[in-house]
């Protein structure tokens, strides 16, 4: 709050000075949530720092020099007085800037408050090293022209690709950080399933390339210094950065599902589901619906009174007898 009330001041003042032409330097304000952690309280009731104390598998904890007990208050907002904070340096020296940063917006919305925990950061620090490696795999690949074809797992991890580019747009626009982690998470679980494919097929590793550039620039705000890496060894004759780069726009196209899952209830229980093509005409829905084992088996010797059918969503069986 200090830094908007000091940069109002300033701007106000170079206004009446004729420095600049605006009254109010931002258009709005939005506050974001604490970062807390526990506290510590030694045997004498002095507050003690984190790194001063050792957490033992009973969930107790002591003085690391001296053993003595110590008593773990609440979570609550990392204070200098209460000594409940953590050093960003040794964060960084142990884990990197990127995994400080990654964990921080991947925890809650900006907007509430989040815990800091040293699990956390371990967790987000694997993923940084995951999407190395999934770039690794990579090495050696050669870089071809985008094929005419795909196949079914290329064609699956391409619309991963687009809807992950359009939803993290969208979530960063929104200030929503957590979602677009969130979306980058599924595509790096999408790419590795890729990886997994059973066989070589048209397509694929144009397909996993493309996957793996795009959450290299998507992650970019959250990890710039990763994303910049994973680039330069994508593609090391390129001689760009990723931050000179224009944002990735998804194709339109790739967006559409091929199938959509419908499920099936019969007088409003679920019996099962079905694939079908996005907007596919009601008969064929509800046929394919009753010929589904489990949802036979549920009809039989029961008189149809009605099929209710939503598009793309649901078809409920009322029945009598």
């Amino acid at each position: 709050i200090l830094h908007l009330l000091y940069s109002r001041f300033f701007t106000r003042a170079m206004k009446d000075t004729g420095h600049v032409s605006v009254e109010e330097p931002f258009a709005g304000l939005f506050t974001q949530g604490m970062v807390n952690h526990e506290s510590y309280r030694g045997s004498d009731n002095r507050w003690l720092y984190p790194d001063e104390i050792e957490k033992r598998a009973d969930g107790t904890a002591v003085h690391r020099e001296t053993g003595e007990p110590v008593t773990v208050g609440r979570v609550e907002a990392m204070s200098k007085s209460k000594r409940n904070t953590i050093d960003p340096g040794a964060i960084i020296a142990r884990y990197g800037a990127d995994t400080a940063r990654w964990f921080i917006l991947s925890d809650n919305p900006p907007e509430r408050d989040m815990e800091w925990t040293e699990s956390g950061a371990a967790g987000a620090f694997r993923f940084t090293q995951r999407v190395f490696r999934l770039a690794e795999a990579l090495d050696g690949a050669r870089t071809e022209m985008m094929p005419d074809a795909f196949g079914p797992a290329g064609r699956t991890l391409r619309r991963a690709t687009h809807r992950c580019i359009a939803a993290v747009t969208e979530a960063l626009e929104g200030f929503a950080f957590n979602v677009a982690v969130a979306r980058l998470y599924e595509l790096a679980n999408a790419i590795t399933d890729a990886e997994r494919a059973a066989a070589p097929e048209a397509g694929l590793a144009w397909a996993r390339r493309e996957a793996v550039e795009m959450l290299a620039r998507l992650s970019s705000p959250m990890m710039p210094h990763l994303s910049e890496e994973v680039y330069a060894r994508l593609f090391p004759e390129n001689g760009h950065l990723v931050a000179e780069l224009a944002w990735p726009e998804a194709e339109p196209a790739l967006l559409v599902a091929e199938s959509v899952t419908i499920a099936v209830q019969v007088m409003g229980k679920l019996r099962g589901t079905i694939e079908a093509a996005p907007n596919a005409p009601a008969d064929a829905v509800i046929a394919a619906a009753e010929a589904d084992p489990n949802v036979a088996k549920a009809l039989e010797g029961k008189r149809i009174v009605k099929r209710v059918h939503v598009p793309n969503r649901i078809v409920n069986f009322v029945v009598a007898g």
